[in-house]
């Protein structure tokens, strides 16, 4: 059973109630998607994050391949952290940590994401050449957007 990590930091020009505003709309997820993921929100987006939230999705990650994607937000402390965990969908094992701070002029993101792929060897095999490079490229995407909606943090 292999577990994979991901773990990613952005530093934005943008104070902590801006960035805890924007991250914690769940709306906002399609902003910083790849258009071609095809992300389409289809319930539980209609208020913001609290713990418990169910938030069901539809999208396209490979080959026009529509999936059903079902997370729970599980933890939230307000400007500080949240938890989304799948419920339903791709992966055997998603647990996503979102983190911001406060740092000299601007805030801090941090993703810590720990996944497992279904399909055993199948699945391992798979990771090298085309999980890894899809999220790789998702998170890029997400990196490239912050910085087109807020700006960049030259410290």
């Amino acid at each position: 059973m292999k577990i994979y990590t991901l773990h990613a930091k952005q530093n934005l020009p943008i104070t902590l109630n801006e960035a805890w505003d924007f991250l914690s709309n769940p709306k906002n997820l399609k902003v910083i998607t790849p258009d071609y993921m095809g992300f389409n929100i289809q319930s539980g987006a209609d208020r913001p994050m609290f713990a418990g939230q169910i938030i069901e999705y539809i999208v396209t990650p490979i080959l026009g391949i529509k999936t059903k994607w079902i997370t729970e937000i599980t933890h939230t402390e307000t400007k500080k952290y949240f938890v989304d965990e799948q419920r339903f969908g791709p992966y055997s094992l998603w647990h996503h940590k979102h983190f911001i701070k406060e740092i000299d002029g601007g805030v801090e993101m941090e993703d810590l994401l720990h996944y497992k792929l279904p399909f055993g060897f199948i699945g391992q095999l798979a990771h090298s050449f085309l999980v890894k490079p899809k999220l790789d490229e998702i998170f890029e995407y997400r990196q490239k957007k912050l910085i087109e909606l807020f700006g960049t943090l030259n410290n």
